[in-house]
């Protein structure tokens, strides 16, 4: 055995959610020493469940299986918008409560983001789009495609939001502007294809 002593590097999974009645985005991130890396993302569909109840009964059975999959040290979940529709409101609420009582179910540590905080987290904009969240992620974690459905991305989004404000990262990469530094050539690329796309 060597006499050098390793140090113990705490790990901490997040479980990342963005509650929906339709579509439900989780998106899983493994922080160790500072670092993150992606698990998993993508999104529970529950258009087919019928009955708003089902769909509730689904949620927290799709929650409860992540957790005991991946085992997460936190949970953080996107807080609904608040729009003008008191109905889908108080279905997003509902959405919302079911996820967070799967969490508590296992006793895991919950704690809930606006959704400007969590983009102003990611992109350093508050008002930015879900594509361009989506986009900076793609970069973060080298993900390849572009998901279908900006719900997984979303989700993935509050996970790296909850780790960025437990302040384990260097303050250079919390936000677009210090990305857009460390990352110059990947951010020329990136705005090109924008271009493209918008001159279409």
């Amino acid at each position: 055995m060597s006499k050098v002593e390793k140090k113990t590097v705490k790990e901490k999974v997040i479980l990342g959610l963005d509650p929906g009645t339709n579509i439900m985005g989780y998106g899983i991130i493994t922080v160790r020493g500072g670092h993150i890396t992606l698990n998993q993302f993508g999104v529970i569909n529950l258009g087919k469940q019928g009955e708003h109840a089902l769909k509730l009964k689904k949620i927290f059975e799709r929650v409860l299986a992540l957790v005991d999959e991946y085992k997460p040290d936190e949970v953080a979940l996107e807080a609904p918008f608040f729009g003008k529709n008191v109905q889908s409101m108080l279905k997003l609420g509902r959405a919302q409560g079911v996820a967070m009582s799967a969490a508590l179910h296992r006793e895991i540590p919950i704690t809930e983001y606006a959704p400007k905080k969590v983009k102003q987290s990611v992109t350093g904009n508050g008002n930015a789009s879900k594509e361009q969240v989506a986009r900076m992620l793609m970069q973060v974690f080298t993900i390849k495609e572009l998901p279908k459905l900006f719900d997984s991305t979303d989700a993935l989004a509050v996970a790296v939001c909850h780790h960025y404000q437990q302040g384990t990262l260097h303050s250079k990469t919390k936000s677009w502007e210090g990305f857009l530094k460390e990352n110059p050539q990947k951010i020329m690329t990136l705005r090109a294809k924008q271009s493209t796309k918008t001159s279409r």
